[in-house]
């Protein structure tokens, strides 16, 4: 009986060896593995001319023709099949769609080289059943089941997915986007998301690639997504903790650093010692004398001490007998009757 095909039996750099020796002529096989990067980095038209000694033009020729002919013939190029079979597989397992980077490491393991990568897109690019998209400013060098999505359809899908995140206007788990656009399958539509640059993931949530909760850039940008994902107040060193526990790219910052950007944005605002929160969620930049002296202002009347301090403690993660000397010690404030105190203007 026959052994069964599956990704961890496709030896794909046999498969390429065959090909590439079905082609007649050595300068043709040359220009071949050399533009598709079959054996060393890929090679610009002029470097292999030069190489050659012919025109930039005369290999684009050249590389065309033979690629034009093993595509009309790619039924009969060797092991085919079970390359279609193999990677088809994995493409209905991920939802029809995948870029050749995910594919190339459930074939060969997340250690695949650059060279890997070149090897599974020129096969997926020779497949009859495969779909191949180049890569490109908006695009992952990608594949897509034949059957499913041509090129262009593939590229139209993709558009409708990042128009509904658009449209939404802030990241959201992929079964929102798929809800939005009235779309039964959300494996499907991730698997669209997955090709394009313009977008990004992170944390279950699908967005704009430049939107900071999905691409965080700096680490500001990562300290934003940690204080929103956690969603109350945090003390320095725990967002340096956070973001070295994150599945950020690059997490390798210190503490020191933390607090200088934090003390430096806008949008991060020092609510108790070393503890940041985010200004969007309603906090105010100032000491406690500040607050105090809002909450007074905004009262319209003397508050008793108690009352001040519950207000206070909304706004400030500090201790009870902080804002009571604040109080009894700023001249701004003016005790008008037993532990109740007013704005000392106001009198």
């Amino acid at each position: 009986m026959a052994e069964e095909t599956t990704a961890k039996t496709l030896e794909v750099e046999r498969i390429v060896n065959d090909i590439i020796a079905g082609i007649d002529r050595e300068r043709e096989r040359e220009i071949i593995s050399r533009r598709y990067g079959l054996y060393d980095r890929k090679e610009t038209l002029e470097q292999i001319g030069e190489l050659l000694g012919i025109t930039r033009e005369r290999v684009r020729q050249l590389e065309k023709a033979v690629i034009t002919k093993m595509s009309e013939a790619a039924a009969d190029l060797p092991h085919i099949t079970e390359v279609e079979t193999v990677i088809g597989d994995l493409l209905k397992e991920q939802g029809g769609a995948a870029t050749v980077k995910s594919l190339t490491e459930a074939i060969l393991g997340e250690d695949a080289s650059k060279i890997d990568h070149s090897r599974v897109s020129f096969l997926v690019r020779l497949a009859p059943g495969l779909t191949h998209l180049d890569e490109n400013d908006h695009f992952h060098n990608s594949a897509a089941l034949a059957s499913k999505y041509s090129e262009k359809q593939v590229k139209d899908q993709v558009k409708n997915v990042i128009d509904a995140i658009k449209k939404i206007g802030k990241p959201v788990s992929i079964k929102e986007v798929a809800g939005s656009m009235g779309h039964p399958e959300s494996a499907e539509v991730e698997a669209l998301a997955s090709l394009s640059k313009d977008l990004a993931t992170l944390n279950g949530r699908w967005g704009l690639i430049k939107w900071p909760m999905v691409n965080p850039k700096n680490i500001r940008d990562k300290i934003y997504v940690i204080l929103h994902e956690n969603g109350k107040q945090m003390h320095f060193d725990e967002i340096a903790k956070a973001i070295s526990e994150s599945d950020f790219k690059r997490k390798d910052v210190t503490t020191q650093a933390i607090h200088n950007e934090l003390i430096k944005d806008k949008r991060f605002v020092l609510v108790g010692r070393g503890i940041y929160a985010l200004k969007e969620w309603g906090y105010k930049k100032g000491t406690v004398a500040d607050v105090i002296e809002e909450i007074l202002n905004k009262a319209g009347e003397p508050l008793h001490r108690d009352e001040i301090v519950k207000r206070v403690l909304k706004r400030r993660f500090v201790k009870e007998t902080t804002i009571l000397l604040n109080l009894q010690g700023k001249p701004q404030f003016k005790r008008t009757a037993k532990a109740t105190y007013t704005l000392a203007e106001e009198n």
